[in-house]
């Protein structure tokens, strides 16, 4: 099976967000566990990260 890169999938675990995005997986972990954070989908008790909402969030910080 072919392996797809992190920038072409759409949702990611926390150690691809954190290589992908440059945040700690502590630090995601911690965002994400806020029920308003926009950028994070819970499939049962897994937690993934839309690339492109934390792409948008980035974008919008200025100090996370």
């Amino acid at each position: 099976m072919k392996e797809i890169p992190i920038w072409e999938k759409s949702n990611l675990t926390l150690e691809e967000a954190a290589a992908y995005s440059g945040i700690g997986i502590n630090k995601l972990r911690k965002l994400s566990d806020n029920e308003q954070c926009q950028f994070v989908l819970w499939i049962g008790s897994k937690r993934l990260i839309k690339r492109k909402k934390l792409d948008e969030y980035t974008e919008k910080m200025y100090s996370i």
